[in-house]
């Protein structure tokens, strides 16, 4: 660091520690406003952060999946935990660049990387059900892309989020409000200058 401080001209260092200051203000004051910290959670009402997923909350709270299992259950691969939140972070990003610019369709599905997963969570909860009982056996999203089979929700489409044709379908549904990222005292401190 000493060294750096040498080669940096003397008038640049105050302006330079004054530009990283306010990035990193602004960069943890994104990461705070956003509930960043909620996504590393399991808790499904995190989801409702973007208003977007209120349908998509909604109809998996009336299944019959809610009893059994979260968002993160059949949407993130679960054979470890790097792997899980690699994806979580990977997919995260996506949908925050995506929500950010307002260029969501109105009919979500998922991208292929998100398909295989859930297909793969399918299998990993239903494997007793398909090849014991039903005895249909286990195929992956793999062979279903080649055409050598049919994904879990060709036949099972409104397990577990119903039909959610569209954005618009359920435009008041009910969902936990996210918390507030306001500090109490400070909202303390408005309710007293008023």
């Amino acid at each position: 660091m000493r060294k750096l401080l040498y080669i940096i001209p003397h008038y640049f260092v105050v302006p330079l520690f004054v530009i990283a200051g306010i990035a990193a203000g602004l960069g943890g004051y994104t990461v705070y406003m956003s509930r960043a910290h909620s996504y590393l959670s399991d808790d499904p009402s995190s989801c409702t952060n973007c208003h977007i997923m209120a349908p998509y909350y909604q109809s998996w709270q009336h299944s019959s999946h809610q009893a059994w299992a979260n968002c993160n259950d059949c949407h993130v691969p679960q054979d470890n935990v790097l792997s899980k939140y690699a994806f979580k972070a990977m997919d995260g990003l996506y949908h925050a660049a995506v929500f950010t610019v307002k260029a969501e369709p109105q009919v979500i599905r998922p991208r292929d990387a998100s398909k295989q997963v859930i297909m793969n969570n399918c299998i990993r909860c239903h494997t007793q059900l398909n090849t014991e009982f039903v005895k249909t056996g286990m195929i992956s999203y793999t062979e279903v892309e080649h055409g050598q089979g049919k994904a879990c929700w060709d036949c099972h489409r409104e397990v577990p989020h119903t039909q959610v044709s569209n954005l618009s379908s359920s435009p008041n549904a009910l969902v936990p409000l996210p918390k507030s990222p306001v500090p109490e005292w400070l909202k303390k401190s408005m309710k007293n200058k008023k």
